[in-house]
């Protein structure tokens, strides 16, 4: 099993999800990071278990967590997850300029 590590970035992101949650719906938030959290552990276990998205990076992969998509990299020795952005957003755009 490899360890799951989130970036500054990675928790950047969920900061500012969650804290948008919170003023609308903090049993959501909550339940996000559950999700979160739960799909970060399955892909210690599992870390093929998502998406190729070669299209936007080279070795980048990426999961859906309820409207969200995580976005990581297997490395040796760790998941590394790199960005947690909602569904709706340009992530191509966002992806491409990180």
């Amino acid at each position: 099993m490899l360890s799951v590590v989130r970036t500054d970035q990675a928790e950047i992101d969920l900061g500012e999800i969650l804290e948008h949650l919170e003023e609308h719906n903090p049993q959501a938030a909550e339940q996000l990071v559950t999700a979160i959290d739960d799909r970060c552990n399955l892909l210690g276990q599992f870390p093929e278990m998502g998406r190729a998205r070669n299209e936007l990076a080279p070795g980048l992969r990426s999961v859906v967590v309820e409207r969200y998509v995580l976005f990581y990299r297997i490395s040796v020795a760790a998941v590394e997850v790199l960005r947690i952005l909602h569904g709706a957003r340009d992530i191509e755009t966002i992806v491409k300029t990180d």
